[in-house]
């Protein structure tokens, strides 16, 4: 399963998320919706406003969710 980190440069939220990600030994892979136009669209068309928005296959979620996370593991 592919999981996808919607981020942008120094969000704190995104960071927590990568580690935790690291952590558990969970491959992942960052969009940075400033530089990537279709991922900021992406994420707006999942309704979401706050970063990271992860999605992992047919879950998806914003913020930072150790939870969520640790269920993927």
């Amino acid at each position: 399963m592919e999981v996808l980190v919607y981020s942008r440069p120094a969000c704190v939220q995104c960071v927590a998320t990568y580690r935790a990600l690291e952590r558990q030994g969970i491959d992942f892979r960052v969009i940075d919706i400033e530089a990537d136009p279709a991922g900021r669209r992406a994420v707006e068309e999942l309704g979401y406003r706050q970063l990271p928005v992860v999605i992992a296959g047919e879950e998806h979620w914003s913020g930072f969710r150790p939870d969520r996370i640790q269920e993927l593991a």
